[in-house]
């Protein structure tokens, strides 16, 4: 079975992925080649995760609130 891409991951599944990465390097029973690959596959799957909670971060400071604490809407990023 072939891996898909890192970039068509959620966020949610480049993070199970990357645990089973990480659980799987902690083992230790993993070829040298193996380790090598798994490796640059999780340090894929961390930059992945990361740019995805930089841009939910990112959305989630453009939602503008009223003066009684309801959202009510967004504004540009730029802004800010």
């Amino acid at each position: 079975m072939t891996t898909p891409p890192v970039s068509e991951l959620s966020f949610e599944a480049a993070m199970a992925e990357l645990e089973q990465v990480v659980s799987r390097l902690e083992q230790g029973d993993v070829a040298l080649e193996d380790s090598i690959k798994l490796y640059e596959r999780g340090a894929e799957l961390k930059a992945h995760c990361e740019e995805k909670l930089k841009e939910a971060e990112e959305k989630v400071s453009q939602i503008t609130l009223s003066a009684d604490g309801a959202p009510t809407g967004t504004k540009p990023f730029a802004d800010q």
